[in-house]
């Protein structure tokens, strides 16, 4: 199986415009099983409540039942259970989680779609695609906004972009390449099946759930026609002067040198969302003055005005110093992700205040470990101290809250973290090289 989608993947990579015809015999006995196999049992079930383990039990007969439905065009994905969870804002982020056998298609569905189309992705996206990550993303900005004549950032976001891609125009993007019609229609019952929300059939011509397994591929594929092809092929090729764009899923950051093209580029994109049914969030979106490139011309000029900063992925994006003065754009831990991160600390730390001291200290030192391992990146030391720091403080204040038998005065604390010290914070990322 991976020998086919490889050469599908060659197909793609080494065609100009590559059409495939015949793809739907891919969703075979052979990939289904392996699809089981590699997906998680752990995850959330749908509304048919049917786990892998369940679904594993007789596992030869479902596949086989599974692929004669598919052949028959008898299959018809079941709706997604909607669940909301909270962002950091204060509102609620809404996911999509599908049935068992809804994923396993989906999964198939999905190494088909990335076979043909990870070659034509451009280099400027990294969200959701193999060997690339959030920290591979922004090392790129760092890269562009440092080395480059950058002195305006279009620092933009999309208004609830995986509930607003139109459904024809997924179809018409998936058919520029794919010409098998079952494919296309496996897609659209997808995007048909609908959301349970609230124990009401919600169904509708556009939005792909965030959550289910296919939709970061489509929400790929809506990116690079809607817009970076647009940008490398129109908007760069405009542009007197330098500029730059960084992708992550519905997350970008263009860059400029003349602020006047970051101006026209600004009004541009506003229209081409709105020509693919998405909308620009007006509150979030702006044009900020950033560049090393652009500090170095204020200081020789003596305007040591400040420049803006900008955020992106949870990092802020400001002018500093380095330690030998030169002037130099650095991500640092963004103020919102950093209180939210200390309210979520503070509710896990009273809600599990009574556990034993040893597995309480164990959990807590993972939990500090994964902030590293994201925030920990070259130019941020003293953030992610400070919430080594901070979340010493809510330690004691919880501990305390025990009961007064259990209670520590500041010197019992120290002590007893000599025996339990939380775990040091390090660099894991580093943004030279």
């Amino acid at each position: 199986m991976e020998t086919k989608l490889g050469r599908i993947a060659s197909k793609s990579a080494n065609t100009k415009r590559p059409e495939f015809t015949s793809l739907y015999h891919l969703i075979n006995k052979e990939m289904l099983t392996q699809c089981h196999r590699e997906l998680d049992g752990s995850k959330a079930v749908g509304v048919d409540e049917v786990t892998k383990r369940e679904y594993n039990e007789n596992l030869e007969s479902n596949i086989e039942n599974l692929v004669d439905r598919l052949k028959k065009k008898a299959y018809k994905p079941q709706p997604s259970l909607r669940v909301y969870i909270p962002k950091s804002n204060g509102k609620m982020r809404p996911l999509g989680i599908a049935c068992y056998e809804d994923k396993i298609v989906q999964l198939a569905l999905k190494k088909i779609l990335e076979a043909i189309y990870e070659p034509k992705f451009l280099n400027c996206m990294y969200g959701f695609r193999p060997d690339r990550s959030c920290h591979t993303a922004v090392k790129s900005l760092y890269d562009q906004i440092n080395f480059r004549k950058i002195t305006r950032i279009v620092d933009a976001d999309i208004k609830g972009f995986f509930d607003h891609m139109k459904h024809e125009w997924i179809l018409k993007f998936l058919n520029y390449y794919i010409k098998d019609k079952n494919i296309l229609w496996l897609v659209n019952k997808y995007l048909k099946a609908g959301i349970i929300d609230n124990g009401s059939l919600v169904k509708g011509n556009e939005g792909t759930a965030q959550g289910n397994i296919i939709s970061p591929v489509l929400a790929n594929i809506y990116m690079h026609y809607v817009l970076t092809l647009w940008f490398y092929i129109v908007v760069a090729k405009e542009c007197k002067g330098e500029c730059f764009l960084v992708v992550y899923a519905d997350d970008f950051i263009a860059g400029f040198q003349y602020p006047w093209e970051a101006e026209r580029i600004y009004e541009q994109l506003k229209s081409r969302m709105e020509k693919f049914g998405l909308e620009l969030e007006e509150s979030k979106s702006r044009i900020v003055e950033s560049g090393r490139y652009l500090a170095n011309a204020k200081a020789k000029q003596g305007d040591f005005t400040r420049l803006g900063s900008f955020d992106f992925l949870g990092f802020t994006f400001y002018c500093g110093k380095t330690k030998n003065g030169k002037l130099w754009i650095m991500p640092k831990t963004s103020s919102k992700k950093f209180r939210q991160k200390l309210k979520e600390m503070k509710i896990w730390l009273y809600d599990n205040k009574e556990q034993k001291l040893k597995t309480l200290m164990y959990m807590l030192n993972i939990k500090l470990i994964g902030h590293y391992r994201y925030y920990g990146i070259s130019f941020n030391s003293r953030m992610i101290s400070n919430i080594k720091q901070q979340v010493r403080e809510l330690l004691f204040r919880a501990l305390n809250r025990r009961s007064q038998l259990k209670s520590y005065n500041k010197e019992g604390f120290y002590e007893m973290m000599k025996y339990y010290p939380l775990a040091l914070p390090r660099i894991y990322v580093s943004l030279f090289g």
